[in-house]
């Protein structure tokens, strides 16, 4: 027998090493970490070796504290130099703007038990006395920061595999990949093949080559970073502290910090990104590094010598220039490739940072089939846009230059749109309407319609602005009359055969609609008790069930739905997002205007809720109409051709004239839903049980995998609805958007998952997770929103008709 073991993870920078470790600390002890050359030789040894608390969103900020917590004790667990530097940092702030941003993330942190504070220029002087602070409104100190040896914590973390009986081999190239017939792998290198259960995907700046490997094309590009080092700054001689690191996302696009007695500068370009290998990563590339381009850098480089003016007058006596991979929206690729047994952990921008959390949680998703955190927005199935080089190349460049930009709640990211999207006929007409679209697993959706003079443009703030105006309108329009909708960007899979009854019994936690016609909601469960997915189920007739869910969700759902099925089982799965268009047609006028459409009867009792049927709509024959919606009121959704939806949808508007018929976004399809309590993807994810999410109503008492775990009384958190008061006093006119902490004298007892303003209510309305005991029905809470706190309420219901009256009017 060959050569093999149950894991081979090719690439042996800090994100194969740290994924090594932490399988091994999983109890995967039977892997192979797999490097060309040495170690760190690619990316990881050239990097500048920073970890901060200041991030983002709670994923990363959950990876970042791994990171901060593994890399100062790495080097007592392997004996193996870290060089850890516990110097704290600031990322400072000039206008109202980036101050909210420095005050969510203080919400964020200050809620997962991390030490920061904002701070105003007195504070920031004492702390950094050479930092010129002109302009600057504010900072957000976080003091166990700091900063690392890149090639030193790689290095501990592969002695630490060693250690637990990982084997590391060096020197020895992956050449290919062949699958095998039972889906595993031989993995071929330059010393012979080894058979692996497991494969991944931790090359780096090579991991377009080798999932090109397994038939992938990962939309991942290789961008180049500066940092300079320069020569010995004589205040810095005498210090008795190293100074913090200090962000600057303004004026330098990037960071300073000491270097020993030196200094460091790293900058991000806001202009002229430049790629490079562009056509692939030369084999033989070792610890490669580039001629600087002072050109390039130089308006920011001239811009950190005036903040640091005791840099102003020294010489540059290093210039690291080097490769690193960005992906289209700045997050990692980590977990199933879509390709069975091939994983990956690869298009990290900033590895070091992030690399610790990425190899835990990671580890966890392989080893249990779930993290401790909802690995979503790193899945590497989350694009759906058309991926080709043109798209590749320019949305990593974009990535790269947002790098040191503000990431305001649902930025817009705009590069390749719509050239590379996936749009209904109704892109343009919509347009014209006022339509503002948002990117939603490569759709264009609409996210709200400018009216009323209002520019037809993104609005980026963490404040309300105008754009809550034109929902408000949105929503009173539809409630008042009607609302129309393009909901095409709905994932939409038709499943049929012999075992389809069987096979959807076993996975789904409700009980299967039993006749033509009828829909239910139903929720995808693991065998370890936690959520794939959610679904709306239709029975189409005897073994054929049309199903719809969200979006983003596409290729992840339907990838699962691959893997669960038996060897045998007669199922099969037939996309059909492609090729129909959705229309909603929702309010208490939605029945008439539908009924001058249509011939079929719409009644109550021919057309009950929650069933559908195939009816004539415009002269189109086929329109598969839905009756359930998503705003709470009467309504339909119509699932049609592609082709047909303009004709269906000039008929709806024309006899919506007299009625009132209102374009909507998914920004008042939100608020609507938070009204009704109804709950969506930011709630539903494969780390909570049905339990914890308040879903045991759709499920039956047992009979699918893992109902016995999912069904369990809670006991880390449970999911809870909150109104919020309205701001007072000098707080600003901001909400939530999701990871929020929510406090109870003084401690931290959740989070914020997702939540709208409520128009009916004229209250902020969010979904939460917290501890089961604070959970209760009337519990007072604290949300932290912006810096301020907002007192909350727990309900024990929807607080707009909670009854269902109107959806069954």
């Amino acid at each position: 027998m060959g050569e093999q073991a149950k894991v081979v993870i090719i690439g042996g920078g800090i994100m194969g090493c740290s994924l090594a470790y932490h399988l091994c600390k999983e109890g995967w002890t039977d892997l192979i970490l797999l490097e060309k050359g040495e170690l760190t030789s690619g990316s990881t040894w050239h990097a500048a070796g920073q970890i901060t608390h200041s991030v983002s969103h709670y994923g990363i900020a959950k990876m970042a504290a791994h990171g901060t917590d593994l890399y100062p004790r790495l080097e007592a667990e392997t004996g193996q130099s870290t060089s850890w530097h516990g110097c704290g940092s600031l990322r400072v702030a000039y206008d109202d703007a980036e101050v909210d941003w420095l005050n969510y993330t203080l919400s964020v942190g200050r809620g997962l038990g991390h030490e920061m504070e904002v701070i105003g220029p007195a504070r920031i002087r004492q702390l950094h006395p050479f930092y010129n602070l002109d302009g600057v409104k504010a900072a957000l100190h976080t003091p166990n920061d700091g900063h690392v040896d890149p090639a030193g914590v790689a290095f501990a973390l592969a002695a630490g595999v060693r250690q637990m009986g990982g084997r590391v081999i060096r020197h020895r190239r992956a050449t290919g990949l062949k699958q095998k017939a039972d889906g595993e792998w031989i993995v071929q290198t330059s010393d012979g093949d080894i058979d692996a259960e497991l494969v991944v995907n931790a090359a780096g700046t090579y991991a377009r080559q080798v999932g090109r490997w397994a038939g992938l094309d990962l939309p991942i590009a290789n961008l180049l970073h500066h940092y300079l080092v320069t020569e010995t700054v004589p205040e810095f001689q005498d210090l008795p502290r190293e100074l913090p690191v200090v962000r600057d996302d303004r004026e330098v696009s990037g960071y300073i910090r000491m270097e020993q007695k030196s200094g460091l500068i790293g900058i991000y370009e806001k202009a002229n990104a430049t790629t490079v290998w562009d056509d692939g990563t030369p084999w033989e590339a070792e610890n490669e590094l580039f001629e600087p381009d002072f050109d390039r850098i130089m308006p920011w480089l001239q811009n950190a010598m005036e903040r640091m003016p005791v840099f102003a007058e020294l010489g540059i006596k290093r210039v690291v220039h080097g490769a690193i991979t960005h992906p289209p929206d700045g997050n990692m690729m980590l977990g199933p490739s879509g390709v069975r047994n091939f994983w990956q952990c690869c298009g990290s921008q900033v590895g070091i940072a992030w690399g610790p959390g990425a190899g835990k949680y990671l580890a966890q998703w392989m080893v249990h089939g779930a993290a401790d955190i909802s690995m979503a927005s790193f899945d590497p199935r989350r694009f759906g846009a058309r991926i080709d080089e043109r798209y590749r190349i320019e949305k990593a460049k974009e990535d790269y230059l947002l790098r040191h930009e503000i990431p305001f709640p649902g930025l817009d990211r705009p590069g390749c749109r719509p050239s590379h999207s996936k749009i209904s006929p109704l892109y343009e007409p919509l347009k014209a309407r006022g339509a503002v679209y948002q990117d939603v697993y490569g759709w264009e959706r609409p996210h709200w319609y400018a009216r009323d003079g209002v520019a037809r443009e993104h609005v980026h703030t963490f404040r309300r602005s105008v754009v809550h105006d034109m929902v408000r309108a949105e929503v009173e329009g539809l409630r008042k009359g009607a609302g129309i909708a393009d909901i095409s960007a709905f994932a939409k899979l038709e499943i049929h055969g012999a075992d389809a009854e069987p096979f959807l019994e076993r996975i789904s936690s409700n009980r299967l609609p039993r006749k033509a016609g009828s829909l239910t909601l139903t929720y995808f469960v693991n065998p370890n008790g936690r959520i794939e997915g959610e679904a709306t189920l239709l029975r189409l007739d005897g073994d054929r069930y049309y199903l719809v869910y969200a979006a983003a969700r596409e290729a992840m759902l339907l990838n699962w739905l691959e893997e669960q099925r038996l060897a045998g089982e007669a199922v099969t799965f037939q996309n059909r997002s492609e090729e129909l268009g959705v229309l909603m047609l929702a309010g208490p006028g939605s029945r008439r205007i539908l009924a001058s459409c249509t011939p079929a009867s719409l009644d109550n009792t021919a057309f009950r809720w929650l069933s559908a049927q195939e009816i004539e709509v415009a002269g189109v024959r086929n329109v598969r109409a839905m009756r359930v919606t998503y705003t709470g009121e009467l309504g339909w959704e119509l699932h049609m051709p592609l082709a047909s939806m303009a004709r269906v949808h000039e008929a709806l508007m024309a006899a919506g004239g007299r009625l009132g018929l209102t374009h909507v976004g998914s920004a008042a399809l939100n608020s609507m839903r938070m009204e009704k309590a109804y709950k969506s993807g930011h709630e539903i994810t494969n780390e909570v049980t049905l339990a914890e999410a308040g879903l045991t109503r759709f499920a039956r008492s047992g009979g699918f995998q893992g109902a016995a775990i999912s069904l369990a009384a809670p006991e880390r958190w449970v999911i809870a609805f909150l109104r919020l008061d309205e701001p007072e006093g000098d707080a600003p006119l901001a909400d939530p958007h999701g990871s929020e902490s929510i406090w109870l004298d003084g401690r931290c007892v959740g989070s914020i998952t997702s939540g709208a303003f409520g128009f009916e209510a004229g209250a902020w309305i969010g979904w939460s997770y917290l501890k089961p005991q604070f959970a209760a029905p009337g519990t007072k809470l604290e949300v932290m929103t912006l810096g301020r706190s907002r007192r909350a309420e727990v309900l024990d219901r929807a607080v707009f008709d909670p009854d269902n009256l109107r959806a069954r009017a």
